[in-house]
């Protein structure tokens, strides 16, 4: 045994492979070679060397930041402000913007505008070759409470719609319009003509059947689900406060998860209650809420670091609209001319809306392909452009006024309601236009008498007032001759058969190149006849944390419509690999 052990073996005498000696020619010829090198071949290597690898690092972490992208992750919340308490917590019923902001982020309907106008409720939809027979398929949705949503329930809240018992301010958007359940899952909806605005009448927001099916038309604003909603939609009822008289002091949403356009982002959106702007604010500056929307701009505080103001499009049309039945001076068309030459749009922007929107020339609001901005001209260059547009048959007298030979002054009583904005605007109008010669008075009337005394019987010379259009573009009830008396909303009483037949047919055209045509041929009509002054369209403002993200609001009819893509905001994010990121 002794001898055994005496004796190496062949293996034994080999060195274990971890301690082997690393042959590698190639840096042994290296090694050999730089001892050839000067001292100053050798700087010259090293410096390559390393200008080579600092490029290398560099071209990698291009990449890598090239090939990086944020994508938003769940969490996070909202804590917003809102004047007065929810009393209408229902798409039938909502006309406050606290209900129709809550309405927004609790329902869902068969289509959501985001901008354009995208199915929700609905997986599908077809329209007939004639535009008047739309078939919507239902996705696998559920209402907040897991019961399925259905075309049964789509039918019964169009059917409350319809119901004038309801007294619902969407029942215009139903009226004549025929529905039929074909199944579970497909409802069709037949229209009396052709009316190319309809789709978006289907983003109404749709109640569960099963919940209020039984309750009468006499307890259907008073039934507890108008303030304890139960909709489809992003968000649902988490929990709520009241105060001592039962009213809400606060909602808490929380995120749906079975949302049909995917869950929400944001785990939450608290909203806290207050009876007035001064309540509101104060309660933003002590940081108990962080956004609110609907203030007038000229009553936005300062941004700071943590906040900031969105400046979002509206489509309402503020402008001057000429009675020239009641007034024969304004019957002149070069006088209406004067009267809009006069006007500088920019001034009265900033006075009355901090600069917080933009000037009209015609009556299509921003957001649309015709909008177009009127040419911003010094007063002198106003000043020239209204004494070419009277100087052929008025004069200036010593007052300083446009007279006749007669000594009759171009004189304009211009009318308006009670509001600040239109007060203001009103006044400021009258002041430029005395400022050009024009003897000019304002008429102020009560908000509460305005409708009855000034609008509905024509009873004004000339009215500031604004117009609210649609998403989709649709000025039928505002310029077309059969709209000239009340109900209708033609308050320049304008009446052109072309420009009946360009409105008429943009309304019932389906393709969207060809209404844009009609409506091109339309505002040349307006251009050439001056039925009115178009002066602005005033923009919404939201008060929003800088750390939400995924704001993207287009044009809208209502500040509340700033919710109709709040499943995609988010407050938190992680940095994946582009081909991780889907």
């Amino acid at each position: 045994m002794d001898d055994a052990f005496s004796v190496p073996s062949e293996r034994s005498s080999q060195k274990p492979l971890i301690t082997r000696e690393l042959r590698m020619p190639f840096l042994r010829e290296l090694e050999r070679l730089l001892v050839t090198f000067s001292p100053f071949e050798r700087l010259l290597l090293y410096v390559l060397t390393f200008i080579l690898t600092a490029s290398t690092a560099q071209l990698l972490m291009t990449v890598s930041a090239n090939a990086v992208v944020t994508t938003p992750t769940t969490g996070g919340e909202i804590v917003e402000g809102a004047i007065g308490n929810p009393r209408f917590v229902n798409p039938l019923l909502a006309i406050s913007q606290v209900d129709q902001d809550l309405t927004g982020l609790i329902y869902s309907g068969l289509m959501r505008n985001e901008g354009t106008l995208v199915p929700d409720l609905a997986q599908e939809y077809t329209v007939s070759e004639d535009g008047t027979v739309y078939t919507f398929t239902l996705r696998d949705a559920t209402f907040h409470d897991g019961v399925p949503v259905t075309a049964h329930d789509v039918a019964f809240t169009i059917s409350m719609a319809q119901n004038p018992d309801i007294r619902s301010p969407r029942r215009a958007d139903w009226d004549g319009v025929s529905v039929h359940v074909i199944d579970d899952k497909t409802i069709s909806f037949t229209l009396p003509q052709a009316y190319a605005p309809f789709l978006e009448n289907t983003t109404l927001g749709v109640l569960p059947k099963h919940l209020w099916e039984n309750i009468s038309s006499s307890e259907f604003p008073f039934f507890a689900l108008n303030t304890s909603p139960v909709g489809s939609g992003p968000f649902e009822l988490d929990g709520m406060t009241e105060d001592q008289n039962g009213l809400p002091t606060s909602f808490v949403l929380g995120a749906f998860n079975n949302f049909a356009l995917g869950s929400p982002f944001l785990s939450r959106i608290t909203f806290k209650f207050y009876p007035n702007e001064d309540a509101l604010l104060a309660a933003f500056r002590a940081d108990e809420i962080e956004s609110f929307a609907g203030l007038m701009p000229t009553h936005l505080p300062e941004e700071t670091e943590d906040e900031h103001i969105v400046r979002i499009a509206s489509s309402r049309v503020f402008g001057i609209y000429f009675n020239q039945n009641r007034a024969p001076l304004l019957a002149d068309a070069d006088t209406r001319a004067a009267l809009e030459a006069a006007l500088d749009r920019s001034a009265l922007i900033e006075s009355v809306f901090k600069g917080y929107g933009l000037p009209l020339s015609n009556p299509i609001p921003p957001g649309y392909s015709l909008y177009e901005a009127p040419p911003t001209l010094s007063r002198d260059e106003r000043l020239l452009a209204v004494q070419e547009l009277l100087g052929s048959i008025w004069t200036l007298n010593e007052s300083g006024l446009w007279a006749s030979e007669e000594g009759q002054t171009i004189t304009v009583a211009l009318t308006t309601a009670d509001t600040p904005e239109l007060r203001q605007s009103a006044n400021i109008v009258v002041e430029q236009w005395r400022d050009m010669g024009i003897d000019a008075s304002v008429q102020v009337y009560p908000l509460s008498e305005f409708s009855g005394t000034v609008l509905r019987p024509r009873q004004y010379d000339a009215v500031l007032f604004g117009q609210v259009i649609g998403r989709t573009l649709d000025l039928f009830a505002f310029w077309h001759s059969s709209q000239r008396n009340d109900p209708g909303l033609n308050l320049a009483l304008y009446t052109n058969t072309r420009a009946d037949r360009a409105l008429a047919s943009a309304r019932t055209e389906l393709g969207a190149r060809e209404r844009e045509s009609f409506y091109q041929e339309f505002v040349s009509i307006i251009a050439e006849d001056r039925p009115a002054i178009f002066l602005y369209a005033p923009e919404f403002t939201y008060m929003s944390p800088r750390s939400v993200r995924g704001l993207d609001f287009p044009t809208m009819t209502s500040v509340s419509e700033r919710f109709m893509n709040v499943h995609r905001w988010y407050t938190d994010s992680e940095s994946v690999w582009d081909i991780f990121a889907n």
